[in-house]
């Protein structure tokens, strides 16, 4: 094997979406290769066992009997249907027919059997061939049985393009699905596909008969009716079964999705041939509908030339304002499986013109009969019912809002119609009593759901939830999905509550709701005993968690999904190849290049390239800056950058254009704006130099003021006192009454529990009282001053001789009376320190 299997299916894809029109005459070079063989069989033993298995693992003997099976389709020897001799077998099949008795061969030759294990192989190799080639060519108008696309897809559809038309025809060509005629299948077929191998296998699968004979009387003696029926194990390689609720769902799918083509042997390839056998009534319907377009100037939707113009509010597709009485002539259509769905807009003898073409374009190519009842045409306000959603048409006034000439917002009342999509709570009641889930019509009643009686309310919940989860999504574009999903809701939840009423003998499903309450997530007991209680038992691992059941209320139901559908929409796969190939192309690389020179841009590559070559060869560091020099420089730079091997016409395009635009500007004004950018630059730049100085000045000052500042005697420099109506005890005890009896402690109201308050005037002075200490300091100084020099010349006289008696005799008195008055001057000073403290 050269490579990998997906990587050759994925080139395939490429090869065909990128020439979706050519015819494909060599097929049998891709049936070749073992790639895809091998591929095949890792998913056949997938969908077999219920497990992938890895090409790894894959044993010797079943790769040399893989190849066998290819070498026997490449030589003609292979044959459809084969019951007992069989070039590869199943992994889990361990039967050896060679000793089986003859009734038994008889049995596998005469009774209905599932598919061969081969024979699924070859339908998946020849599926993984013909899916690229036809998808590539299938029109935008079929969604059923192809990749990426489902009803959703066609609600969406419908929802964004039908908002528009009166007539709708609803058409039934199921028929077509149940077998079609052998050569009209392969003239479909070989239109885009004449490679002989392929089609000679296709029709040796569409030829071979299938044994459909049952003997069921034997069968019927030997039924014996068990009275308890035992539970089965599984084998180790054996799937396992549909879930309850998966089963449950599947019984819901709708009238359009409810028959699967099954042609023949071909197995998985029967709805891919309904699809090429259909593409043709596709293809004649997009046709018809060019032709039919006739627009009207008069109409507010549809009305230019093209017909692909976005219809009125593309954020609100579903509004048609109304229009007068000459209306655009226009169709679209929609298919899905057998199923179609033709939307008019004009009178009805259109529609009625079309119905009779389509009749007789069914008689010549498919030769299905076809009559007026089986393609009824009705009128969108009696509801068009299709996928179990119901179209319907209402008259609303929206308040529209617009900007008009010059920015005015207007406001004004309209008058249309809006489509709705709405999910028929008829069908869905048909479905559960479908399901034997209710019993009546006009006031269904749940029926209690027997089949899980035998399982656990945990259990049972559980599947009920993953049912409802799934149908929230199936109405997900509903506009009435909330009540439609709660009605579902209240099904189950008195289905399952009639069930545990009788299996845990409660009589009534109210006691059920009482006990288990009503999302049913509590646990109900069969019999009363002295067990531990629920959540005990839940902490120790013991029972099951009960899941109550979702959505049971209104409220708990998510919204529509109105997310807008755009109008050239492709699945994700599509779009990615598209893009895919889109890039691959040369010429998309040459135009972008061709744009990016025209513009005169550079290409992040090529400049750093530009920058590393240069720096390499040249030994210089060549940036952005010297591509704009002066014109003695741009040589020396063209040279530099002729250097390396990358295109530099974007480079020297910039400097040109650069130039040109300085040279344009004229002198004067040049002069003036660089004046007037430096008396600018000046000025911001002194603003906020001063700003930064003068901020940087109050910081210095604040910090020495906060150095040399004495602490607070209040709080004592914390920033906080103690509560002193708690005291710091966080409480205090008060009560209402005058005497009570008991007094209870409550919060302190002035701390709020804190045991402190914090001191909320600054510890540091205002600028005033500094101002004014300031001036006391100073005040204080000059008299301690006075005081020294006094006492310096009272020492100074105590000295001198005798002599001067009197001076001597006064002096004396005259220095206790300076100290004196300086100690007095002092205490005052001292004092008139507390009191300011005390006042602040």
């Amino acid at each position: 094997m050269k490579e990998d299997g997906v990587s050759l299916c994925s080139r395939m894809w490429i090869e065909n979406f990128r020439e979706p029109d050519r015819i494909v005459n060599n097929l049998t070079s891709y049936l070749r290769r073992f790639e895809l063989w091998v591929l095949a069989y890792q998913k056949v033993c997938a969908d077999d066992m219920g497990s992938y298995m890895p090409r790894s693992a894959i044993q010797r003997p079943a790769l040399e009997d893989l190849l066998a099976l290819r070498n026997a389709v490449l030589d003609d020897r292979f044959r459809w249907g084969a019951r007992l001799e069989f070039f590869i077998k199943s992994p889990k099949d361990k039967t050896d027919y060679q000793s089986l008795s003859k009734r038994k061969i008889k049995a596998l030759l005469t009774t209905t059997q599932a598919a061969a294990f081969q024979d699924k192989i070859v339908q998946e190799v020849l599926l993984m061939i013909l899916e690229p080639i036809y998808e590539a060519r299938f029109s935008q108008k079929s969604f059923a049985f192809r990749p990426g696309r489902n009803a959703h897809t066609v609600l969406r559809v419908i929802r964004k393009s039908f908002a528009g038309y009166l007539w709708y025809m609803k058409g039934d060509l199921s028929t077509i699905l149940d077998g079609m005629k052998v050569g009209l299948v392969i003239n479909a077929l070989m239109r885009d596909v004449r490679d002989k191998k392929v089609i000679d296998l296709v029709k040796l699968a569409l030829v071979t008969p299938v044994i459909t004979t049952k003997d069921d009387g034997e069968e019927k003696k030997k039924k014996v009716k068990r009275k308890y029926q035992k539970k089965r194990v599984l084998a180790e390689d054996e799937p396992k079964p549909d879930p309850y609720w998966l089963e449950t769902f599947f019984g819901f799918s709708p009238e359009e999705a409810e028959k699967l083509p099954s042609w023949g042997h071909c197995g998985i390839l029967s709805p891919l041939l309904a699809n090429v056998c259909l593409d043709e009534l596709d293809r004649w319907m997009e046709g018809r509908i060019k032709d039919f377009y006739q627009p009207s100037k008069s109409d507010v939707i549809w009305n230019s030339p093209e017909g692909e113009v976005e219809q009125g509010n593309t954020s609100w597709p579903e509004f048609v304002p109304t229009s007068g009485p000459d209306k655009t002539r226009k169709m679209d259509y929609i298919r899905y499986g057998g199923h179609i769905l033709v939307g008019i807009r004009g009178p009805r003898a259109d529609a009625a013109t079309l119905r009779k073409e389509l009749i007789e374009f069914c008689d010549q190519k498919y030769m299905l009969k076809l009559d007026n009842e089986s393609l009824p045409i009705e009128h969108i306000t009696k509801g068009i019912l299709f996928l179990d959603h119901v179209l319907c048409r209402r008259v609303v006034y929206p308040t529209l809002r617009y900007t008009a000439t010059g920015g005015k917002i207007i406001s004004e009342k309209g008058v249309g119609t809006l489509l709705s999509v709405t999910a028929s709570l008829k069908q869905c009641i048909k479905q559960f009593r479908k399901l034997n889930f209710v019993k009546g019509d006009r006031d269904p009643d749940p029926q209690p759901c027997f089949r899980m009686f035998h399982a656990t309310q945990a259990h049972t919940n559980a599947q009920m939830n993953k049912f409802l989860s799934t149908m929230v999504e199936w109405y997900r574009y509903a506009d009435n999905r909330k009540k439609v999903v709660n009605f579902c809701s209240y099904i189950l939840r008195g289905s399952l509550a009639k069930l545990y009423a009788a299996k845990y003998k409660l009589r009534s499903r109210a006691k059920v709701y009482t006990i288990g309450a009503r999302n049913l997530s509590r646990p109900l007991k069969e019999k009363k005993g002295q067990s531990p209680e629920y959540h005990n038992l839940l902490r120790m691992g013991l029972v099951e968690s009960i899941d109550g059941l979702q959505y049971t209320r209104m409220s708990l139901v998510p919204e529509t999904d109105y997310t807008p559908f755009p109008s050239n929409w492709r699945p994700d796969h599509e779009k990615a190849l598209l893009e895919y190939i889109k890039l691959d192309d040369p010429k998309t690389l040459e135009e972008q290049r061709n744009c990016i020179k025209e513009l005169g841009l550079l290409l992040p590559q090529d400049y750093v390239s530009m920058l590393v070559w240069n720096y390499k060869r040249n030994a210089i560091v060549l940036d952005h800056l010297s591509l704009v020099g002066s014109n003695s420089n741009r040589q020396i730079d063209q040279q530099l950058l002729l250097g390396g091997s990358f295109d530099v016409a974007p480079c020297i395009n910039i400097c040109r254009r650069l130039n040109q635009f300085k040279e344009m500007i004229p002198k004067p004004v040049q002069v003036l704006g660089k004046g007037a950018a430096i008396i600018l630059g000046g000025v911001v730049t002194l603003n906020l130099v001063s700003s930064a100085t003068v901020g940087a000045l109050r910081a210095a000052n604040e910090a020495k003021r906060k150095s040399v500042a004495e602490p607070c005697r209040v709080c004592r420099g914390k920033g906080f006192y103690i509560c002193k109506l708690c005291k710091g005890n966080s409480t205090i005890e008060w009560s209402p009454l005058h005497d009570p009896v008991a007094i209870n402690p409550c919060l302190c109201p002035t701390c709020d529990g804190n045991r402190a308050v914090p001191f909320v005037v600054s510890c540091l002075m205002t600028e005033k009282q500094q101002q004014q200490q300031d001036k006391n300091n100073q005040k204080e100084k000059k008299g301690m001053k006075e005081i020294a020099a006094s006492n310096v010349q009272h020492q100074q006289e105590w000295e001198i001789p005798k002599k001067t008696k009197v001076l001597s005799t006064t002096q004396p008195s005259l220095s206790r009376e300076n100290a004196e008055s300086s100690s007095n001057s002092f205490t005052m000073l001292q004092e008139q320190k507390e009191d300011e403290y005390n006042a602040v």
